[in-house]
């Protein structure tokens, strides 16, 4: 299983996110693996980019493009009262999330700026606007059913026959997360579009065999 270099890992391990090492680690083995296709690899959930530079180091090993979508003002769980709220990432000038200034620091301080596409919008609507095959999709957005819905039927049908779907907080134990992306994932495997790589904690990675998604 392909690892990423310590530098790559420290950076990671430094920046501000959610994902733990173990699946950071799957998430770059599988990343690696897909960007043998040639296409671009995609991930729907910026945030601050943690998982970004995973991506990225894997794209600029293989010399593909990494993409990353996010509209950068923070989902459902990251709002003022919630969770996941970080007083921290709010423009104090406009008094809402504002993601995008701390996630090019994060690709800065790993060096990985210029491996990096930034696409600043709302998933549906980028999605519709993109034209390309791509070898890598990675769902890691908004956590209810509209928004991981929405990601999943903008994003993989541009998924190519033998590209790797991956899902992050995939929780079957409704006490233990959200449901949403448990149900984009079930809907992968019972297309008859997908088989199943790898399961890391919450983080399921499907290889894409067929139409019919």
């Amino acid at each position: 299983m392909a690892t990423p270099k310590p530098q790559t890992l420290a950076a990671f391990e430094a920046a501000k996110g959610f994902m733990p090492v173990g699946e950071g680690l799957a998430l770059y083995a599988a990343a690696t693996d897909a960007a043998g296709l040639g296409l671009p690899l995609l991930e729907v959930g910026t945030y601050c980019g943690r998982s970004t530079i995973l991506l990225a180091d894997a794209a600029r090993e293989a010399g593909v493009p990494a993409l990353t979508v996010d509209h950068h003002r923070g989902s459902e769980e990251q709002q003022p009262g919630w969770e996941y709220h970080d007083p921290t990432v709010v423009d104090p000038e406009v008094g809402l999330m504002d993601t995008l200034p701390a996630f090019r620091r994060t690709l800065h301080r790993a060096g990985l700026e210029e491996h990096v596409i930034a696409l600043v919008g709302r998933s549906p609507q980028v999605a519709a606007a993109w034209g390309g095959p791509l070898g890598f999709v990675f769902i890691d957005g908004g956590h209810t059913d509209e928004h991981a819905t929405g990601d999943y039927e903008g994003w993989v049908p541009h998924l190519a026959v033998g590209g790797t779907l991956v899902i992050h907080d995939v929780f079957p134990d409704p006490a233990d997360g959200g449901q949403a992306p448990y149900r984009i994932y079930l809907r992968a495997l019972a297309s008859g579009a997908f088989e199943e790589v790898s399961v890391t904690d919450s983080l399921r990675v499907l290889r894409r065999t067929g139409d019919g998604i």
